[in-house]
């Protein structure tokens, strides 16, 4: 069913993407911030949630519901005893980021990473400063999308979308943006960081997703639980791609509150 859209945008087009229809915008709107955090503050009304993407992406519509089933608790912890063994030889063996004899002498060595400070799964890391003080998660969206627009070297690809969806955490299903992480946990993860960060899904096209973060972790250890949740997404820029060792990923996550995702 088409849905009435909210006053001031620019023209556009409703398009099905599986079960449902979104509406896509012709051009971006010239104050795409302004608009991007009133959407946003409308939403839990409207059940309509922006979302930056590009029409010609290949849809892969998937139900939603499918991360009510995932206990976040249980699924990473086995994901985490697997990750490990796989990945503990190297963690442990500083000279497996030594070049090999065939490596060009123009190429630097890969840093050692010595992997995640725990034996076992952690649990999941506690949520992000509370208060009244804090951003608001609308504020941390709208900068987060003026930011990608205006360094993405793809931007002038993307399209504002309107999304009916239960929250934002499930737009990736709902448009169908790509099925290379597993997408009900995905789902799950991105509903507890919204939760627990004020995490919002602002943007997936191609095989990537920005995240914006209204609470992000201040203290470093808890910073470490949240960058092994991002590792386990599976991810292939998350501490691979570029080799990046574990403790400079998850200090580099205190405060911030842009979180990217790519998979291949």
């Amino acid at each position: 069913m088409v849905f009435s859209l909210p006053d001031g945008l620019p023209s556009g087009r409703f398009e099905q993407r599986g079960p449902v229809e979104v509406w896509i915008c012709d051009e971006l709107p010239h104050d795409v911030e302004k608009v991007w955090a009133e959407l946003l503050a409308q939403a839990a009304v409207t059940g309509l949630y922006p979302h930056l993407c590009r029409p010609d992406d290949p849809a892969r519509p998937a139900d939603p519901a499918a991360a009510d089933a995932v206990d976040l608790e249980e699924v990473l912890a086995a994901d985490f005893a697997e990750y490990r063994r796989r990945r503990l030889p190297y963690w442990s063996d500083p000279a497996s980021a030594e070049p090999s004899e065939d490596t060009p002498e123009d190429i630097e060595p890969w840093p050692h990473d010595p992997g995640p400070p725990f034996a076992r799964w952690p649990g999941l890391a506690p949520a992000g400063p509370g208060g009244d003080t804090g951003t608001r998660p609308e504020e941390a969206a709208a900068r987060t999308v003026a930011d990608l627009l205006r360094t993405d070297p793809y931007a002038a690809s993307l399209r504002l979308v309107l999304v009916p969806a239960r929250r934002s955490a499930d737009v990736p299903a709902v448009i169908g943006w790509t099925d290379s992480p597993p997408m009900p946990l995905m789902g799950a993860l991105l509903r507890s960081w919204e939760d627990r960060f004020g995490a919002r899904v602002v943007a997936a096209y191609g095989g990537e997703l920005y995240v914006s973060v209204a609470r992000p972790p201040l203290d470093p250890g808890d910073a470490e639980r949240l960058a092994l949740e991002h590792v386990l997404t599976t991810a292939d820029n998350i501490v691979d791609d570029p080799p990046t060792p574990f403790p400079e990923y998850a200090r580099d996550l205190v405060g911030r509150t842009q979180w990217r995702f790519w998979w291949d």
